[in-house]
């Protein structure tokens, strides 16, 4: 974690860049992505996915990676990963995320973007790699020994945003040393070799994050999650099986009643209410009423996605076609800064 100096510095500069996106978005390019283990959940979209389309249609130029070299960072298959990447392009799709306007693209199929890791692991020393607090995390999170791409994993994320020329990045907190390490890649590739780089800056998520139904982080792996890809009847089905407590009178409190706070807060997030509203209008209903209100909130909000969802699911080669257009649009970015990074190190033969 960041200390609370590079925080608070980070939060202003992330207030300046809001202050000034719907009045220059022209100066901005936004990288951001997600890994293809699995569908993407209610936790995406309004921690991410929303925010996506709304800079999107800023007129920010943005860019999303599916980034499927990742996931063997700390898993020994790929198994079902080509299925996982054409449901994720679904979803972006579905959630609004506009071909025309944002490029969706591969890891695995953008060779230039990835031999920066080259030149960039020559900018990082061990003890930096070593040191930073979200490898650490996730290789303990994963149970996984620690290998070598997970060991330079922010190197990689550095690439990603670099090789388009990103200057601005939609992050957590947790995900601020990733920032702060391209910074650092970027100023000294740009002192040591010359211009070519931006200064990054990290986009702070104002949205706070958002539950499972049982109160604990949203994971499909802890069974608390409503995907963006389940029907009315799955939703329906995953919020009955939702875990609450014995006491009947609904009150919203995140420490003492993890379930019944998980399932208020998913409701508010959906309803545009505050949770603990929700909690008093409810009152004496107990869980059963609890859990319906949260269903139709839910479904409701979710519909007209899942609408559009069921109709890409329909045409396959459409969604392909997405993905081949933002590679090869990905690839020409790629091979263009790879040549601006040759000339610099004076590489060219």
């Amino acid at each position: 974690m960041p200390n609370e100096r590079s925080y608070e510095t980070a939060c202003k500069r992330s207030d300046e860049i809001r202050a000034d996106l719907p009045l220059h978005p022209e100066k901005y390019t936004m990288l951001t992505g997600d890994r293809p283990t699995g569908r993407l959940h209610l936790g995406h979209y309004f921690g991410t996915l929303k925010g996506r389309v709304e800079l999107q249609d800023m007129g920010v130029k943005t860019s999303v990676l599916i980034a499927d070299y990742q996931v063997i960072t700390d898993r020994d298959t790929t198994e079902h990963i080509q299925d996982n990447v054409y449901n994720m392009v679904m979803d972006y799709l579905a959630c609004g995320i506009d071909p025309g306007k944002t490029m969706i693209y591969t890891h695995s199929a953008v060779p230039a973007a990835n031999q920066l890791m080259l030149p960039f692991l020559s900018l990082v020393s061990e003890a930096e790699l070593q040191r930073n607090p979200t490898v650490k995390a996730e290789m303990e999170a994963s149970g996984h020994e620690l290998t070598g791409l997970l060991l330079t994993y922010p190197v990689h994320q550095a690439c990603d945003i670099l090789f388009c020329k990103g200057n601005v990045v939609p992050v957590g907190r947790d995900q601020l040393p990733h920032i702060e390490l391209t910074r650092l890649i970027a100023r000294k590739f740009n002192n040591r070799y010359g211009k070519v780089f931006p200064e990054v800056d990290a986009l702070l998520s104002d949205t706070p994050l958002l539950p499972g139904l049982d109160g604990r982080k949203m994971s499909k792996s802890y069974g608390n999650a409503i995907s963006i890809s389940m029907t009315a009847e799955e939703t329906a089905k995953r919020i009955k099986k939702s875990q609450t407590d014995s006491e009947r009178m609904i009150t919203f409190d995140p420490e003492g009643r993890p379930g019944v706070s998980g399932l208020l807060s998913t409701a508010a997030i959906c309803t545009g209410r505050a949770p603990e509203e929700i909690a008093e209008e409810i009152g004496m209903g107990g869980s059963g009423q609890l859990k319906k209100y949260v269903t139709e909130a839910v479904n409701s909000y979710f519909e007209p996605i899942r609408e559009r969802r069921h109709a890409f699911e329909q045409d396959l080669d459409y969604v392909k076609d997405v993905l081949h257009e933002g590679n090869r649009r990905a690839n020409e970015i790629a091979e263009a800064t790879l040549a601006e990074v040759r000339e610099a190190m004076g590489m060219v033969y």
